[in-house]
């Protein structure tokens, strides 16, 4: 279903009755290594609901799961919701028994200050692996962040800005649109860089067909009234077409996280998934928002300098479809070519040929577009070199946006996948210095 969104303002606090607010407590602690040069960067974020809420989530299938994961599965039973509190700078992932203390902690401080339930708090980290948090600071920042809460764009900027890690900038959307006579909001904020491909689920339990797969943690807020299943059911479609079709580099995270709150102030006729003219409008513009959010964590991929939409048709099934189009996106040797813009299609049937999706090479088609375009210039026609000149598909590929289209002409299933170059910024970013011992370990 296509319809037409109103862009609007203040992102996460866009929609009616919500606060935000992002404050500096030094959890990654300055003179600590890697990330603690961007000195005193906001480093903890508070999101509230003036009403309760229905609440819905989705969290990472990796095995080694973070203490603030497993509360906020714990805490998404509850029928309602009113907060989330989320820090940067310390994952608080193999942390132990301490860790899901101090993540309780977390809650229990913030619903003290707010005065509700601990049980309505979802908390969210990230950061380093395996270090326990400095919570004489988080208290400190929880009780800050609840004296700055606002409505305005400035409380929702800041918020955006607390959760960053190594991201280069805030990622922030909200739009409108009608349900009947009724206006509803959806705002949205997310932050990731590195450390991503994103597998996520309802419960953190892994599907038998999810891939194994930075932090990425995305917040979701909207006015409209929506049952709480039927909220759960569109959070859950949409993150399936956004966040979980991303990669920078092929790593999942431990804290992998997208929470979204549904306070109800619109007025509109509440959702559910019986009225379905109603619930079909609400997901697509919910879809819209999260994959708007999605896209800007690739392009914002450590080191990245193109950003590739890989277009896997052709296939027995949609599961080889995105078996093979992972595999493409996430070839080192593709990955590089495509930051030296060279449109190598000997690396890509390479790639698919290891996949788990059934291949004939004597089959295979693969050409290059603009974003979204119906012009393709092929480099390869049924296994063989096309008469592409060369330069004009290096031009194509040289590009900082482009589709990569992947015919493999073995049945009808197709998948997408959005993707980032791998370049040498990435590894001098991520490679660690042995003489700042301080910037290495989790």
């Amino acid at each position: 279903m296509k319809f037409s969104f109103k862009p609007l303002p203040a992102g996460i606090v866009a929609p009616r009755g919500f606060h935000a607010a992002g404050v500096y407590c030094d959890i990654k602690r300055l003179g600590t290594g890697k990330g603690s040069e961007k000195g005193a960067k906001r480093d903890l974020a508070l999101i509230v609901s003036a009403e309760p809420t229905a609440a819905a989530g989705l969290f990472t299938t990796n095995q080694v799961c973070a203490a603030p994961v497993k509360l906020c599965v714990e805490h998404l039973r509850e029928a309602h919701a009113r907060a989330i509190v989320v820090n940067s700078g310390n994952a608080n992932a193999c942390t132990g028994r301490q860790g899901m203390k101090d993540a309780r902690v977390m809650a229990e401080a913030a619903a003290r200050v707010l005065k509700i339930p601990a049980t309505q708090v979802f908390v969210a980290s990230t950061g380093r692996i395996g270090v326990p948090l400095p919570m004489a600071n988080v208290r400190r920042g929880i009780a800050a962040a609840a004296r700055e809460l606002s409505a305005d764009a400035t409380g929702a900027g800041n918020a955006a800005e607390a959760i960053l890690t190594s991201d280069t900038r805030p990622k922030e959307i909200a739009v409108e649109f009608r349900l009947g006579a009724h206006p509803v909001r959806i705002g949205g904020m997310c932050k990731g860089a590195g450390m991503i491909q994103p597998g996520m689920s309802p419960t953190g339990a892994r599907p038998a067909s999810a891939p194994l797969h930075a932090t990425m943690l995305g917040f979701i807020t909207t006015d409209a009234s929506i049952e709480k299943p039927a909220l759960q059911a569109a959070l859950t479609e949409s993150v399936a077409a956004s966040f979980n079709r991303i990669t920078v580099d092929g790593d999942m995270s431990t804290n992998d996280t997208v929470i979204a709150m549904a306070n109800g102030l619109a007025g509109n006729p509440r959702i559910t998934r019986g009225r379905r003219a109603d619930f079909l409008k609400f997901q697509s513009a919910l879809q819209h928002v999260t994959l708007e959010l999605a896209k800007m964590i690739v392009r914002d991929g450590e080191g990245a300098t193109r950003f590739v939409t890989v277009r896997v048709a052709g296939a027995r099934t949609r599961t080889e479809a995105d078996m093979a189009a992972r595999s493409v996106a996430n070839s080192v040797l593709v990955k590089t070519s495509w930051f030296g813009g060279d449109p190598n299609w000997g690396r890509i049937l390479d790639a698919l040929g290891y996949s788990a999706a059934k291949i004939d090479e004597r089959r295979v088609d693969v050409a290059y577009s603009a974003p979204g375009g119906r012009e393709r210039l092929y480099s390869l026609r049924r296994g063989q070199p096309a008469k592409t000149p060369f330069r004009s598909l290096c031009e194509q590929v040289a590009r900082p946006e482009f589709d990569l289209h992947i015919h493999l002409n073995t049945g009808r299933g197709s998948a997408v996948i959005y993707a980032a170059d791998l370049t040498e910024a990435y590894v001098e970013f991520n490679k660690g210095n042995i003489n700042d011992p301080a910037s290495l370990g989790g």
